[in-house]
């Protein structure tokens, strides 16, 4: 039983829950988001760690006289082939400075600010996670596209999820309703799914290297949303410009 003290308590702990909840969620994804990307880097690491993605490249690769032909028909490579490219840099560069002019035209200071940090933060923890690992790709002979550098963990999973579910974010702040926050968050998630599955699909990595890129990419995603956070706080405490304006939503008188 409650007693009188204690009730101004649990209502502060109350609203601290509600108010601090996206915070507490996203906080959450980080830490589990590192966690899996640790436990799949001991995988790789043990000698027979490769069993699983030896696995799963030959059920992509079921044509025994054609090993670079993926399953499936012919134009399901060709849609891979395109939807895979939505998570390579380039492609990625331009969304995001369509972005961040929309952000500017919307006097979102901070998103604007935080969206290229967050790109060129993932840039770095991909080219210097590979370096570390140094892992080789999958064979040539079963990759049906070019590939450059090492394969642990995919570059383009990781930057699509950070860009995809960075992006994500920031819109569902816009929007009131939350039907419309699972939409946007659910696009997101999507986005990011078939980019990494397109780079399992085409033999450009190995299912692991996928699995980690988005362990890292929805890490670092949440970071960074967990740093605007942060600082949003803090400018509206001391009345500074850097944060992003609020919108404000006109609701139509109801007649009675």
């Amino acid at each position: 039983m409650n007693t009188p003290a204690q009730r101004p308590f649990l209502t502060r702990a109350l609203t601290l829950a509600r108010t601090e909840m996206a915070a507490l969620s996203a906080f959450l994804v980080a830490a589990v988001g590192v966690f899996a990307f640790i436990q799949i880097a001991d995988e790789v690491r043990e000698p027979g760690g490769q069993a699983f993605d030896q696995h799963v490249l030959s059920l992509m690769r079921p044509y025994a006289d054609d090993p670079g032909r993926p399953w499936g028909p012919w134009w399901l490579k060709e849609a891979a082939a395109d939807i895979t490219s939505l998570g390579g840099i380039s492609v990625l560069g331009l969304f995001a400075l369509i972005v961040i002019v929309f952000l500017l035209i919307q006097k979102k200071w901070l998103s604007s600010l935080l969206l290229p940090l967050g790109l060129v933060g993932g840039v770095g923890l991909s080219e210097g996670l590979k370096k570390v690992f140094e892992r080789e790709r999958p064979p040539a002979v079963m990759q049906a596209v070019e590939t450059i550098n090492a394969s642990f963990p995919s570059g383009h999973a990781l930057l699509s999820t950070v860009f995809y579910l960075t992006v994500a974010v920031m819109l569902t702040r816009a929007f009131p309703r939350h039907r419309f926050k699972i939409f946007v968050m659910g696009v997101g998630i999507l986005m990011a799914f078939l980019v990494g599955a397109t780079r399992i699909y085409l033999g450009a990595h190995w299912a692991s290297d996928v699995f980690a890129g988005w362990a890292v990419g929805a890490a670092w995603a949440m970071v960074l949303w967990l740093i605007a956070y942060a600082v949003e706080r803090v400018q509206r405490g001391h009345g500074a410009a850097l944060q992003d304006e609020r919108t404000v939503t006109v609701t139509a008188p109801t007649n009675v």
